[in-house]
Parts: structure tokens; sequence; C-alpha cells
């Protein structure tokens, strides 16, 4: 029980819980439910139905049928985004892996490339400096977009480099591993094309997650990304990864994430450097609180 925080190693922004792992969380959070007189049912729901006229749902599993008189809340998770990459679907598990927690020591003494610059991908990354011998961070655009805390770490670390503007399109090698990994530059179109010798590196995709709502399709309206829409009339809610939060509209937009760009860096190739002498202050662009 836990979903993806059972896959995280370190959680340090939970409300009076500090420095714990995933899995640890998840059993706490389980023991208090239990222990305030809550059901925990471990079925797979096979199915989701609803009564409009009554406002009530079905929930049909393999041993067990429920009836909710109120609000279903949706907490099913989601699944890995692929990057789309070429080779990315027939090297998956065999050199392109998406849970560093999972695979991460397999490359002990390796290189590897992460695709991705939000906060996940860069906390992965920082997770697989203590595996691999040296983590490149592949971002599309010209910043990542971190908690400064996060951003900060990747300043400080020397196996981690990052290369701003710049797409992975292509991976390939043998049978069951990879040899070659081609890189698109986004400012000159560009593309080149690194070899290593087979099985010695890896490719980790943080590229976002799709929600699964598969259990509810046609049932709950989604926005743009396939997030849901909670709305209060609805009786159903969606939670965790299955939302996607909006900012306000009214007022400048703001982000919770700080944003690292390429121009703060000390060299072209977009790796982070102290030669700058800017202070954190100037390097990571302000914290701000969407609520």
């Amino acid at each position: 029980m836990g979903g993806q925080v059972i896959l995280t190693n370190e959680v340090d922004n939970y409300p009076a819980v500090p420095h714990v792992d995933g899995y640890t969380l998840a059993e706490a959070m389980r023991t208090q439910a239990e222990e305030l007189g809550g059901s925990i049912v471990m079925e797979s729901a096979l199915s989701i139905t609803t009564d409009p006229e009554t406002g009530t749902f079905h929930v049909t599993s393999s041993d067990v049928e429920s009836t909710c008189h109120g609000l279903l809340i949706l907490a099913g998770g989601a699944t890995p985004r692929r990057a789309g990459f070429d080779g990315e679907e027939r090297f998956a598990g065999h050199g392109v892996s998406y849970c560093a927690t999972c695979d991460g020591m397999f490359y002990r003494g390796k290189r590897v490339y992460v695709v991705g610059g939000g906060n996940s991908a860069c906390e992965e990354a920082l997770f697989l400096t203590r595996f691999a011998s040296e983590v490149i961070l592949v971002v599309r655009k010209d910043h990542v977009r971190a908690q400064a805390s996060v951003a900060r770490q990747l300043d400080e670390n020397p196996k981690i480099k990052i290369e701003f503007e710049t797409t992975l399109v292509a991976v390939g090698g043998g049978e069951s591993s990879l040899s070659w990994v081609s890189l698109r530059d986004e400012r000159t179109g560009q593309v080149h094309t690194e070899k290593y010798d087979e099985g010695s590196f890896g490719v980790f995709v943080f590229v976002g997650r799709m929600p699964r709502l598969s259990l509810v399709a046609g049932m709950v309206d989604l926005d743009e990304t396939g997030h849901v829409v909670n709305r209060r009339a609805y009786g159903h809610a969606g939670a965790g990864s299955l939302c996607r939060w909006r900012r306000s509209e009214q007022g400048p937009e703001t982000d919770r994430h700080s944003s690292l760009r390429r121009s703060h860096c000390g060299d072209e190739r977009g790796s982070l450097s102290r030669s700058t002498g800017r202070g954190l202050g100037q390097l990571f662009q302000g914290l701000h609180n969407p609520w």
C-alpha cells in the first residue's frame, strides 16, 4: 500500500514528518487509518458504475462489491509518460528505465542520462549519483524547474552535468543493452551521437505521468492533460496524481518551483558553475506559493 511514494528514497516536505523514506511514511498512514477505524480492502477494482438519480457509486472487485452514498475519491495513481524518442519502447527495461529507486543500482560505476527538467527528474538525477559515475541531465528548455533545495543540490554535486536546450532523440544498441545515444541541440538543430561500450550506460526518463483513469472513462471531466477536473456537484474527486492543481487566474502567474536557467551558468555547455560569483538568491529565481 502506498503507490508511487513507496518508491521514493527520501521525503522531506511532508508536514511534521521530516526526512523519512516513502515506504515508512505510507505504512505510518496505513496504521493511523486503521487505528481510527478505517477499513482497508486489498483488492483490485474491476468496474465503477454510477446512478445519477441517487448519486450512488457501485465499485466491484473480484471478491467485494461496495456501494458509496457520497463522495468517491479516485486515487489510482499514474504511469510514467514516454518521452517518445526512437528506441524507447524497444529498450524499455534493457537500458531505458522509469524508476531510479528500482534500477539505479544496476548502473553502479556507469554513466546515465536523465531525460526531463522538472522537480522529479532533478530529484532522481541526484539519487542516481549514489551509483553512477556521471549523471547527464538532458533538459529541453533553457532552465530546470525544481524546488530551491533540489536546485541547490544540483549545483553542488560534481557528478551532475546539465545539457540545456537539448533533446534526446534516439538510442540503440545490441539485442538487450544500449551502445549509443543521439542528442539534438535545440538552438542549432544539429544532432550528434555518443557511442559507448554496450551496456556501459543507461537512460532514465522522467517527463511526467499519465493518470490511470480507465475505470471511470466517460464518467469524469478531464483537462487537456488528461487529469481529473474536480467539481463539487459531481460527487467524485480525484486525488494525487489524478489531478493537476491550477493556479489562480487572477494576478501574475506564479510557480512553487525555482527556475534555474542556462543564462545563470558559467560555461557554454550549461553545467552549473560556481565561478559566476552569483549567490543562490540570484541563481534560483524565488519560491512562489500558488495557493
